[in-house]
């Protein structure tokens, strides 16, 4: 008899922040935006302020909108290279940001099954690659910003991994890689990744936002509460044993402060246009 066709890869996708990292992982990056000279102390105060209207007052979809172009307005003319370079100094000498342990531990059970380990974020690629990287994924879908000739933001977004594009980016990988979404998994925390949660056979909620705990009630999803976060530095010694080792850095008024400065580093708000659909969704690690 002829053999019939050989089974489909699975994939298990990870939201990043609030899902495997305890912490937004955008937080520690103002101080070394600030000292690479891409942010000052003014933008540090009115992105601080803005995130306490956003957290006080909520955010209407005018403010919202205030918010990325102030964001992308910010961007604009930033290089590329150097971000990239703050962002790999951070991660060896200042970042170590926090993974939940239950989180490393289902990494490591969907690797040795065989699937396919996939990062999906928000964020901008320039910190979720490294992160990914860090994290031992294969791939990460994450924003990307337009760039100029010359390698600097041109202001504008190329891909807006939000929502629905998540979705999209998924689908387009998993044709890609001839990946089986009905035997996958997503794991996230927010209600606006319902969309990502919707495209695999096995959609979890971790931690949930109270709108997502009530989505996920009323449609059956797994509900997963992690709770044991661990240094990302102990957990994958491993993967980064050529980092040198330097003191952790305590996080004071002044770091949250410049966090949300950082905040302002927001090319991943996006517009509201649609982006087009490319395969370069996607990065290998």
């Amino acid at each position: 008899m002829p053999e019939g066709p050989a089974p489909r890869r699975a994939a298990a996708f990870f939201d990043l922040d609030k899902t495997v990292i305890a912490r937004a992982s955008m937080l520690a990056f103002g101080r070394p935006l600030y000292r690479g000279g891409l942010i000052n102390r003014r933008t540090v105060l009115r992105a601080l302020y803005g995130q306490l209207v956003y957290l006080y007052l909520g955010a209407s979809d005018a403010r919202l909108e205030r918010i990325r172009e102030s964001a992308l307005k910010l961007t604009k003319g930033w290089s590329q290279a150097r971000v990239r370079e703050i962002v790999a100094e951070a991660l060896e000498q200042i970042v170590e940001p926090i993974i939940y342990a239950e989180a490393a531990d289902l990494i490591e059970e969907h690797r040795e099954a065989g699937r396919m380990i996939v990062i999906v974020s928000a964020s901008p690629e320039e910190i979720v690659a490294p992160l990914g990287r860090y994290l031992g994924a294969q791939r990460v879908i994450a924003s990307r910003a337009r760039l100029d000739s010359e390698g600097r933001y041109t202001g504008s977004m190329e891909f807006y991994a939000y929502g629905e594009f998540k979705a999209e980016a998924i689908r387009a990988l998993a044709d890609h890689e001839s990946l089986d979404l009905s035997q996958s998994f997503a794991y996230t925390d927010s209600y606006t990744d319902v969309a990502m949660l919707e495209e695999v056979g096995h959609p979890v909620a971790v931690n949930p936002d109270r709108v997502l705990a009530r989505y996920a009630r009323e449609h059956d999803f797994e509900i997963a509460r992690f709770n044991q976060p661990i240094r990302l530095r102990d957990r994958v010694r491993g993967t980064i044993s050529a980092v040198p080792q330097r003191p952790a850095v305590a996080v004071s008024i002044g770091a949250i402060a410049l966090g949300a400065g950082a905040a302002a580093f927001g090319w991943w708000l996006g517009s509201r246009r649609r982006p087009d659909l490319q395969e370069s969704y996607w990065l290998r690690s």
